[in-house]
């Protein structure tokens, strides 16, 4: 066995070798922070998938600790339930088997601005006349300052 700090042939390396005790992170953050741009890129394609207009509302968001079951009409008034087509005969047995029949399932509704106000209603009432109590319409918050209106500064005239 070879004393330390020579060379196969017996003779003294020039300088003594130690193996380096710190761990280089430069690329660890690196990597972290590549991963964080990805996944802050990628998170907000991951939202339900049936395009859908919204109206824009001032009404608060409602913050619910359950995940929702959605309901989507879109611009031809097709139903959407999670992204699947269902026709509106078939609406109320796929919310029972989805939900067990449960009454206190939270349930959105989410409608297309452009679609009729009466195809939206159609659909609310199919769903609380199953006997769901909890659904509410989603809308969209208003971009920009909005003035409400019948105030003073408005620009609703009488």
């Amino acid at each position: 066995m070879a004393a330390p700090g020579l060379a196969g042939n017996g003779h003294r390396l020039a300088g003594r070798y130690r193996p380096m005790s710190e761990i280089n992170v430069t690329p660890l953050v690196d990597v972290m922070l590549v991963l964080l741009v990805v996944f802050m890129v990628a998170a907000p394609l991951l939202t339900v998938g049936v395009p859908v207009d919204l109206p824009q509302t001032q009404a608060p968001p409602i913050n619910e600790p359950k995940e929702p079951l959605v309901i989507t009409v879109n611009r031809d008034g097709v139903i959407f339930v999670a992204e699947a087509s269902v026709a509106t005969d078939a609406l109320v047995p796929k919310l029972q088997a989805i939900t067990g029949a449960n009454p206190d399932a939270v349930i959105y509704v989410r409608g297309d601005k452009q679609l009729n106000y009466g195809r939206v209603l159609e659909v609310m009432s199919l769903v609380s006349t199953a006997g769901f109590r909890k659904v509410s319409l989603v809308a969209e918050a208003p971009k920009g300052p909005v003035v409400p209106a019948n105030r003073p500064g408005s620009s609703v005239r009488r």
